[in-house]
Formats: structure tokens, sequence, C-alpha cells
């Protein structure tokens, strides 16, 4: 069986009640992970004990997880198998644990698989079995992440307006699992709860939003899209230290590169960038003086480049994770370079 971001909701009640392995692949992994989540709560009490196996310990041995599938627990209840890997790493393991023929009757495995996408070959071995769900998570969108936010802070108690809930799913680069802990951090900042909600201010977000900014990729994204090379070395070594996702911020940077060239086309032959962003609804008014900057630096055939560049960024990471970290820091730094030597 196969799914995706689009159906994955309406496919994945019937696939627990049928199969036994399911692999969560694709550039998403933000949307990859909470579809991981889902899945063992749909699971319920099938689900039991976690075992956690890391894929440089199936590389080791492979044998391992088809033994996971037949062990007991230690109180003899049910428990479910998950898996992290990077790209083909699981490969092996569930080419013996098929030949085994024991899938049906073992514990089900869930397969968080980065740098892995429905073309591998782990994702081909599995997709065309009624045992087993390949699941594939493209990045999301602005619209769909704010309205994921809109959802979560209804549950939450918390009366949030699209500007802001866009301004949350933007801050945390429309990662869903971050923007799941601001929810948190807000209602409990302003006491709100589903039996008495609360409505929630720009000031609320600001407050709470501080410590996304810090922790966050989009104070990276603009010193490198600003230029400010003064400010790129300590973000980068922020970002080492944060050991934060090279893809996940790639996509933050992407985002904004395709709301620079959604305002360029608006803009036309203006000269005032400064003020014509200042009259855009859809630029949180936070972001309008870095967007103003950015979009006096990144215009016409040079803008196109940078989306073309950050593309192949992009393949570049997914091509090869062992690297990808470096990949992208210098990647980064000959943006930067670009955008440090061009004049408002």
């Amino acid at each position: 069986m196969k799914a995706k971001n689009s159906n994955f909701a309406q496919i994945a009640p019937q696939a627990v009640q049928t199969a036994k392995i399911f692999f969560f692949c694709g550039p998403d992994e933000a949307g990859a992970h909470a579809a991981a989540m889902r899945l063992i709560t749909l699971l319920g009490e099938k689900a039991g004990e976690r075992v956690e196996i890391g894929g440089s310990e199936l590389k080791r041995d492979p044998v391992r997880l088809s033994d996971e599938t037949r062990s007991t627990s230690l109180f003899g209840d049910t428990r479910h198998i998950f898996v992290r890997v990077q790209a083909e790493e699981a490969l092996e393991a569930l080419k013996i644990l098929i030949e085994s023929e024991t899938v049906a009757d073992g514990w089900p495995v869930l397969i968080l698989a980065s740098g892995a996408t429905d073309k591998s070959r782990t994702a081909k071995l599995l997709e065309k079995r009624d045992d087993a769900l390949v699941a594939m998570f493209y990045p999301p969108d602005i619209r769909s992440v704010t309205s994921e936010v809109r959802h979560m802070a209804d549950a939450a108690g918390l009366r949030m307006g699209s500007e802001l809930a866009q301004r949350i799913a933007g801050s945390v680069g429309l990662d869903t699992r971050m923007a799941k802990s601001e929810i948190a951090k807000l209602a409990l900042y302003i006491d709100a709860a589903p039996e008495a909600p609360r409505s929630v201010s720009e000031a609320d977000v600001h407050a709470i939003g501080a410590v996304t900014e810090d922790d966050g990729m989009m104070a990276l994204v603009d010193a490198v899209l600003s230029g400010n090379l003064e400010r790129l070395g300590e973000e980068l070594t922020r970002f080492q230290q944060l050991d934060m996702n090279p893809v996940g911020t790639l996509l933050a940077m992407e985002r904004r590169v395709a709301k620079l060239t959604e305002l360029s086309s608006k803009l036309g032959s203006r000269a005032d960038v400064a003020a014509f962003v200042a009259q855009q609804p859809g630029v949180f008014f936070m972001e309008k003086g870095a967007i103003a900057d950015q979009l006096s630096r990144w215009r016409g055939p040079r803008l196109a480049r940078l989306s073309q560049r950050l593309v192949a960024m992009h393949r570049q990471l997914l091509a090869d994770s062992q690297t990808a970290s470096l990949n992208f820091r210098i990647g980064c730094t000959n943006i930067a370079r670009a955008a440090s030597q061009s004049g408002h």
C-alpha cells in the first residue's frame, strides 16, 4: 500500500487493521514523524510497549529486526518496534524479516527513514505488499500548516486568527512538531484550556515566540539572505550546537525565497521597497524589515538564480545525508557573501 500527505488520514485507519510494516519517508521529516505518532495512536492497545532500534544497529545486526518482532514483552503485553534510519539502512533487515515469513504473526514495525523517498529500494520492496504501508511526505505549504496550527489552537482552548496562526507556522519553519510545542506554551502562558478558552493577542505570540526565534531557524535564514556575514558565523555555530536539521532549515529558506518571489512580482519597478512591504497584509509586522531588506538584495534574475541554487542544494542534501550539515553550511556562506555584495 502507498499513501502521501493528502490521503494518509483516510488510509491509516484501515492500514493499522491489515498492515504490520509501516515505512515513513520523504523530505518533510516533521510530517513523517507526526504521521508515525498518529499511527501509533490508531494502533491503540495493540501498540503496547515501544522497542526502539537505530539504523546503525540494524546495519551491524540486520537479523535483530526479525528477532524483535517475535520477541516477548517483559510483562507479556503487546509491543511495537520503532526504527529510525537514514536512507536505505533498514533494507537488509526488512529483506530478512520478509523472507522469514513471520510478518503476519509479529509485532508492528514502524520505520522513520530520513533521506529516503517512495522511489528508494526499501520503499519498492514494501509498496506492493498488502501487509505494508509506504507513506511519502512532501514539504507542507504555509496554508496547510496554518490550518493545522488553528486546529491545535482550538483543541487547546486558544482563540486565534489566521494571521497569528500563520506567524507561528512560519516561525517554526512549518514544522508541526515545533508548532505543537508553541501552542502548548501559549496555552500555559495565558492560562487557556478547552473548557476555559481565551483569545490570543500579537503580544502573547511575541512573548512566547522570543524563545522560538532564538532556538528556531529564521535567525539563520535572515542572516544568510540579508548577507549579514558577522551574524552568520554566530548562527552557523548555533546551528551545529543545536544539531539543527539541514533539510528542515533549507526548507524554511526556500519558503522565504518563495515569499520574496511572490512579492517581487507585485513590486514591479517601484523604488521604495520598504514602503511597498509595509503595505502588504500577508507579511507579519515583525518580519517586514528583514523581508524588505532581502527583497532589495534579491530581485529579477538574481532572485531566480537564488531559487535554482536552493533547489540544487536541496537535492545535494538529500543525496548525501552524511555530509549534509557541512554542505549546508558551505551553501549558506556562499549565498550570504553574494547577498552582502548586493546594495539596496
